[in-house]
Formats: C-alpha cells, sequence, structure tokens
C-alpha cells in the first residue's frame, strides 16, 4: 500500500480509532473527576493516567491520517453518561468502552494486513496495548483473592 493507493477505508477507520482515543480522553478526565472515598488518590492518578494515554493514542491515530494524505476528523467517540459514578460502574463502562476500540484496531488491521508494514505494525501495537489495559481493567473489577476472570 503506496500513499497514493491508501483506501479511504483505512483513512476512515484511522478516524473512527482516533474519535474513540478522543472520546477516551473526555471519559476517564470525567470520571477522575467522579470519584470520591478513601482510595479517591490512586483511582485518580490511574484515571487521568489513561486519560493522558488516549490522547497520545488519538494523536498516533491523526498523524496517520495526515501522513496518508487524509484529513483528521473534529468527530468524538461515543460519550455515555450513565450517572453511574460507583468505581465497579466505572471501570465496567471502561470495558465496554476499550473493547469496541480494540475492535476498531482488530479492523484497522485486517484492512491493511499485507498492505503496509508502518499500518500492520501500527495496529499490533495498539492492538497489544488495549489487550493490556483489558487485562488490568479485568484485574480490578475481581475481588480480592480470585484469580478467574470477571465477567457480569
Amino acid at each position: 500500500m503506496t500513499l497514493q493507493t491508501t483506501s479511504e477505508k483505512t483513512v476512515a477507520l484511522l478516524n473512527r480509532i482516533m474519535e474513540f482515543e478522543l472520546a477516551g480522553v473526555v471519559r476517564y478526565t470525567h470520571y477522575s473527576l467522579m470519584v470520591f472515598g478513601y482510595n479517591r488518590i490512586p483511582i485518580i492518578d490511574w484515571l487521568r493516567g489513561q486519560s493522558a494515554e488516549s490522547l497520545v493514542h488519538a494523536q498516533k491515530a491523526g498523524e496517520l491520517i495526515t501522513h496518508l494524505g487524509g484529513h483528521p476528523s473534529l468527530g468524538i467517540g461515543p460519550l455515555l453518561e450513565t450517572h453511574n459514578h460507583d468505581i465497579g460502574d466505572i471501570l465496567r463502562e471502561s470495558l465496554a468502552h476499550e473493547g469496541a476500540a480494540l475492535d476498531c484496531y482488530k479492523s484497522l488491521l485486517a484492512e491493511v494486513e499485507g498492505k503496509s508494514v508502518m499500518l500492520e505494525e501500527y495496529a499490533r501495537e495498539m492492538i497489544y496495548a488495549e489487550e493490556l489495559h483489558l487485562g488490568e481493567v479485568n484485574k480490578m473489577l475481581r475481588k480480592p483473592g480470585e484469580v478467574g476472570i470477571f465477567s457480569e
């Protein structure tokens, strides 16, 4: 896949990724403002770190869009406000959001596989990062002492 043959679908997928990541910035910032209780400080630090990471991910996607001659979207991905601000609720919402973002990266990989090493490597790197993040959130949702994977 050369710059001249980059498909509109690839740029559209990168824009969707960028929108999801920007939604993550807003989502994690909001969550960090809504945490109360004894464990507030470490939790808000983690949430703010996730917000910063989402911004870096959005910037990477945007740089690739312009590298390919596309135009970065000004849109933002879905923002669901459930008004449930229990830490468990926040983590379950995060799990759902991150799972949807992971699906976007997997769609990008399927689109570019065998066509662009650069885009393949980017997609694989981001899939790796998102899967690690999902694993961490899953561990946070487990009750102390539980080793089995969390499921609702």
